[in-house]
């Protein structure tokens, strides 16, 4: 893609309308939990598959998504992607059914896979020529979902709490901003054609892994209900195994792998990627709880519920840039060692003092900005790991691995702590949450010592440019 020596700043605008709406969708959704719950006649089970569909569908395609911008060009995937995403969000808005929401949900999903590679991509392409714009670039594409992402609580609970709107508009909310992104992507991003128009497709692997994670995580969330002997949580356990096994197999003897199986032989990537997935993991799992917790245990308004969820992504951006100046003069393993225990305490102070019937938001807060606070410090450094630890053509496809099992860590924590909150009574489902609290602190803990023990060069290195995994989403 030829562009100029000064490309248009609404090249980078279209682009954080993307990461705006991908990374606003990760929490707006969670206030409304309760009430789409209320007015669908949907249980407990039905609304893990709102936050797993969308996450699912966002993981299972985002490896492909690279080579699909590859093979067709980054315009017109990332296009596409927008125009999937403004559909889906539609019959999101407008679903009679719970299930109805969930395939809708699922779409918008894939939809955000097509968009965030090729959004990078276009960055990438229209900086080429001043690696210092492209840095400050990325920074302020970076920084446009962060700050989704905190917004996305309170713009939720306060699309709901107004006369005449509810949960379907979170999702009407959607469509002005996809408009404006499609249409200044027409207007302002060079057409291209790929990088690599030959490039063959993994098909077999595409679909081995939507049949793996989906049929896993739903065995997971469907447990709670139907029990280990049902056969629909056996037969989803069963084809997840088979499916991981046939997945392994054809990725080892592949030509174009969606995923290069050969990235996991160095320790380093491994327990990077094994960090990613603890941390969302744990993330992922408390924002569902939390919502009951608020709503159903204390009796919240949404808005009030969206206003407490605030401290939970507010100290993201800060910690960040902490994290950059840290891994100039330490390396990265000691941010991501000192993250994980500062999220681990955080977690943990949850837990103990902030769960109750009675608990001020004083007695939360710690917690709710430790959270933040150690992911923000965490992640980007992890990132930094996993970029300088894999050759320099490879830094896009180990960059999308560490967002594919970041995704699945997450979809994996909304199943599992989902199922703490399914039923019991009122203090029961408080046990439960605080127990996903403690659960949490343990995993970050994990986190620190899988850091610590795989990686193992201390030494100061250069920080790279943000990427899409530098986000807590």
């Amino acid at each position: 893609m030829k562009t100029s020596h000064t490309p248009s700043l609404a090249i980078l605008l279209a682009c954080s309308f993307a990461f705006i709406i991908v990374q606003l969708d990760v929490t707006i959704v969670n206030v409304a939990l309760p009430q789409i719950g209320h007015e669908l006649g949907a249980g407990v089970t039905d609304l893990q598959w709102v936050v797993d569909a969308y996450t699912l569908g966002f993981a299972v395609f985002l490896l492909s998504a690279g080579a699909l911008g590859d093979k067709f060009g980054s315009r017109r995937t990332f296009m596409t992607g927008f125009a999937l995403f403004t559909a889906a969000s539609v019959a999101c808005a407008m679903a009679p059914t719970a299930m109805v929401l969930n395939v809708a949900r699922a779409l918008q999903g894939i939809g955000a896979a097509l968009l965030v590679p090729s959004s990078l991509a276009i960055l990438n392409a229209a900086y080429a020529d001043d690696k210092a714009m492209l840095g400050k670039a990325i920074a302020w594409w970076t920084a446009a979902g962060g700050v989704s992402i905190a917004v996305g609580p309170v713009l939720g609970g306060l699309l709901m709490s107004l006369p005449g709107f509810g949960w379907r508009s979170i999702f009407w909310v959607n469509i002005p901003i996809c408009v404006a992104g499609f249409w200044l992507t027409g207007r302002v991003v060079p057409a291209a054609a790929g990088r690599d128009p030959h490039r063959s497709l993994d098909v077999q692997g595409q679909l081995l892994a939507i049949v793996m994670l989906t049929s896993f995580i739903g065995a997971v969330i469907e447990f709670e209900s139907l029990g280990w002997q049902h056969w629909l949580v056996r037969g989803g356990m069963l084809l997840a195994a088979v499916a991981a096994a046939l997945f392994v197999w054809v990725e080892a003897r592949g030509k174009s792998p969606m995923l290069p199986l050969g990235l996991f032989r160095g320790a380093p990537f491994s327990g990077a990627v094994l960090f990613g997935v603890l941390m969302n993991f744990s993330y992922y799992g408390v924002i569902f709880v939390l919502s009951f917790y608020l709503q159903k245990v204390r009796g919240f308004g949404v808005l009030h519920a969206g206003l407490v969820f605030l401290p939970l992504t507010g100290t993201f951006i800060f910690a960040n840039i902490t994290s950059g100046w840290m891994q100039a003069r330490t390396g990265v393993r000691t941010p991501m060692i000192l993250g994980a225990m500062i999220g681990a305490s955080g977690y943990t102070l949850l837990g103990l003092i902030g769960i109750s019937d009675d608990a001020s938001f004083l007695q939360m807060l710690p917690g709710l900005a430790l959270i933040p606070a150690g992911m923000g410090l965490a992640v980007p450094a992890m990132t930094t790991s996993i970029l300088s630890g894999v050759e320099r053509r490879q830094a896009g496809t180990a960059s999308a691995v560490l967002n594919t099992a970041r995704q699945v860590g997450g979809a994996m924590g909304v199943a599992i702590f989902g199922a703490l909150v399914s039923s019991g009574s009122s203090l029961e489902v408080l046990s439960g949450i605080r127990g996903a609290m403690l659960v949490s602190g343990g995993l970050l803990l994990l986190a620190a010592l899988l850091a610590f023990a795989c990686v193992r060069r201390p030494a100061p290195v250069a920080v790279k440019v943000p990427a899409a995994a530098d986000c807590p989403g």
